[in-house]
């Protein structure tokens, strides 16, 4: 018997700080997974499935996040409503934002085209511990001008090798970063929040697994002054051998907007 499908588009954010990623784990609370038992219960145990735009890590929160809804059989009466029933059974973490039907040639992962990435961090003492879940603290005092300076050599087409975790020989490790600079965070605010805080901002297609946070990472060993900028110049060109092993913590990174074609 032939089955139709029906397709919507959902925009999310969420704070990760309590999931172990997007993808379903076993044994683990993922956001794929409190979503996914979210939607059997407001389906009433209709067919579905849900693919992400994108997998974040542990720990990552997001402001624009998406999945595509794959839903079978008949179409949802009333999007708006669907959409009010869903935020009020999902966790206080986890907050639909809009939906929208979509045709059935949309790809939610290769119809993207640009993805932006936020790296929220302060520096220099121990802050207060509600920061902990969106910001990275690095007691040690850090070097920001050089930090700027090193951010914008990620800019362009690059040899990210160096940047991507557990690395396949086989991949392709070329990527065009479109922006990466960092700036006085002016985004977020909370009155536990230290006086001076950071962002680091980085848009582009698509990135490798950790590559955001390694790039962060050796920022931050920048601007401790234990790498130099030639270093990180020296850590895109083609096929080089520079290893990269400082991972960023998670929990400071949000993914911020993601575009579609």
């Amino acid at each position: 018997m032939f089955t139709k499908t029906h397709y919507y588009l959902i925009k999310i954010e969420y704070l990760g700080y309590r999931f172990h990623g997007w993808q379903k784990q076993p044994n683990l609370k993922t956001l794929q997974f409190m979503i996914d038992r979210t939607l059997n219960y407001v389906l009433e145990g209709r067919s579905f499935k849900t693919l992400g735009a994108g997998r974040t890590d542990a720990m990552v929160s997001a402001q624009g996040a998406f999945f595509e809804l794959f839903l079978k059989d008949q179409p949802l009466d009333d999007i708006e409503a669907f959409l009010e029933e869903f935020n009020r059974n999902l966790p206080q973490d986890i907050r639909a934002i809009s939906i929208k039907q979509v045709k059935k040639e949309f790809n939610v992962i290769q119809d993207v085209t640009e993805k932006e990435y936020l790296y929220l961090f302060a520096h220099g003492d121990k802050f207060h511990p509600f920061c902990a879940p969106i910001m990275t603290t690095i007691l040690d005092s850090l070097d920001i001008e050089i930090m700027k300076k090193g951010a914008t050599l990620f800019q362009g087409h690059h040899d990210f090798r160096s940047y991507c975790y557990r690395v396949n020989k086989n991949a392709d490790f070329q990527r065009e970063i479109k922006l990466s600079e960092i700036s006085v965070n002016n985004q977020f605010r909370a009155n536990f929040f230290p006086e001076k805080t950071f962002l680091f901002k980085v848009v582009g297609k698509g990135f490798g697994r950790n590559q955001i946070r390694l790039m962060m990472g050796a920022l931050i060993d920048l601007g401790k002054h234990k790498i130099t900028l030639n270093h990180i110049s020296e850590s895109l060109k083609p096929d080089n051998t520079v290893v990269m092993d400082y991972i960023a913590p998670a929990s400071g990174l949000i993914l911020n907007r993601i575009e579609f074609d």
